[in-house]
């Protein structure tokens, strides 16, 4: 049985060895695939143990080198972390039964599966670090390798989209990087526990506060904030599918976890302003996210602005700062990465099915394809929050949060946008599978391997979403369990630095 430290670091060594192997194996598909899938099989087993770690003996902490925080590199798995883990393992294993059929040869021949790794690497060590240095670090290896995976191929559309992609992220990075040379400065450490407690005895609160907007500021870039967003809807149509749906259902998440992080632990100096502002670009964020999903006609541009629209609930409950609150944003981010994930994997089906993703130039495929239908529905109607799938337990939350602060106006926000988003589901359902077709459209068949391959993950996701309607309970009380120690910091610190100073 594997000890606690080599638990937290299986998320990290599981992908970077199947990246390794890959590379070795440059000129072998078949084993580049066989690398890759066994890869996210084991990241998934090694995110699941670890959670159940954590959920039975608390937090867990793995001092790299045996150097004491907050001198060392730190690896910390909490209940959030953990829980965002397996959502990386479950995301990468249903993509890479995807590309199996969905990525061509040439990309994977210029690197596909190591750089899919690579990106998983990026994305767990954000969720596992305990430092703020080598949070920037893990983003820069996530920003590498998700540029060269949108621009693999070199088609127009996609370098189009890297190029506005990467540009905003460098800017972001460089705001991160210089937060944190200022940040310190300030508190002589980079250590979260330990910046928790240094920050609390700063003399000018107010520094604190205003440092605090430049995280926010490159964080927001990366998690597409309001009014910060705009590289999204321009990049994430461009790619292949199978790489727009791993964007889709995990990067932006990374930048949501930082906000989430370092506003639960490091900066409550004065929340009061803070976590107010959290709850305008909140509201925004929705708003504008949705109103672009309605007046777009292209498949993946109504899902990418509603990947911005959506962010907008998982800050609401940080803004509202409760502990119902933060456990409907941990459920609401759990929900999400499923959800739209599933719905960027459909999309690719029909364009299989009918080679295009203009809505204008679809139609008819209910009754060609009326399972098809189905497993379009289940994630759509969940995105817009109705009953019993995941999405209305998380939005149901949020609401009764609200509430119970009376904090009305960002309820009513949170509502119009959930009939919005129903109405731009709708609007897809009706284009794609009601009406009739035009003539000019694609007619294609998928080959019966491959088709068992762009179905199964698309299955297993849509049953991932009822199963979490159906039985909310035990996902409800984990995303509690989350949402005590986020509101509760001192376990966290006490886990980190050995007991409180």
């Amino acid at each position: 049985m594997f000890n606690i430290p080599a638990l937290i670091l299986l998320p990290l060594l599981i992908p970077f060895l199947a990246a390794i192997l890959s590379l070795l194996f440059w000129n072998k598909k078949q084993w580049q695939r066989l690398f890759s899938l066994l890869g996210t099989v084991g990241l998934l087993a090694s995110g699941g143990s670890l959670l159940w770690m954590v959920v039975t003996h608390g937090t867990q902490v793995a001092q790299i080198g045996n150097w004491p925080a907050p001198y060392g590199i730190t690896l910390v798995a909490d209940p959030f972390s953990a829980i965002m883990v397996v959502l990386a393992g479950l995301m990468g294993l249903a993509i890479s039964i995807y590309s199996l059929a969905d990525i061509d040869a040439g990309r994977e021949a210029y690197g596909y599966h190591p750089l899919f790794h690579i990106l998983l690497l990026g994305v767990c060590g954000a969720f596992l670090t305990g430092d703020m240095f080598n949070l920037y670090v893990w983003f820069e290896v996530m920003l590498i390798a998700s540029f060269v995976l949108l621009a693999l191929g070199g088609e127009q559309p996609q370098m189009e989209g890297a190029i506005k992609y990467v540009t905003l992220n460098l800017m972001a990075s460089a705001i991160f990087l210089a937060a944190l040379g200022i940040l310190y400065g300030l508190a002589g450490t980079l250590n979260m526990a330990d910046l928790a407690i240094q920050l609390n005895n700063v003399p000018q609160p107010g520094l604190v506060t205003t440092l605090s907007m430049m995280f926010l500021i490159a964080f927001g870039i990366k998690a597409a904030l309001f009014p910060l967003f705009s590289w999204l809807p321009a990049a994430y149509h461009t790619p292949p599918t199978a790489v727009a749906a791993l964007f889709a259902g995990l990067l932006t998440k990374v930048g949501v976890y930082a906000i989430i992080r370092i506003y639960t632990l490091l900066f409550v100096q004065d929340v009061g302003y803070t976590h107010t502002l959290l709850l305008v670009l909140a509201g925004l964020t929705m708003v504008s996210g949705v109103l672009g999903a309605v007046s777009q006609n292209d498949f993946r541009r109504i899902l990418s602005f509603h990947i911005v629209s959506q962010i907008g609930y998982m800050v609401m409950g940080l803004g509202l700062f409760s502990l119902l609150a933060l456990a409907g944003t941990v459920f609401y981010i759990i929900h999400h990465i499923i959800v739209k994930t599933n719905l960027f994997l459909i999309s690719g089906i029909v364009h299989q099915l009918k080679g295009t993703y203009q809505l204008e130039e679809l139609g008819g495929l209910y009754r060609r394809y009326p399972a098809l239908a189905v497993l379009f529905l289940i994630p759509a109607l969940s995105l817009a929050g109705l009953p019993p799938l995941s999405g209305f337990w998380a939005k149901l939350t949020l609401v009764q949060a609200g509430i119970e602060l009376q904090q009305y106006v960002i309820v009513a926000v949170s509502l119009i946008v959930s009939l919005l988003t129903l109405y731009s589901m709708t609007k897809i359902w009706t284009a794609v599978f009601w009406k009739e077709h035009p003539s000019l459209t694609i007619q294609a068949t998928i080959p019966a391997p491959n088709r068992f391959l762009f179905l199964l993950p698309a299955v297993a996701l849509a049953a991932c979403t009822l199963l979490i309607g159906l039985g909310a309970e035990p996902i409800f009380t984990l995303s509690l369990h989350a949402a005590e120690q986020l509101l509760d910091s001192s376990s966290y610190i006490e886990a980190v630095l050995g007991g409180m100073p």
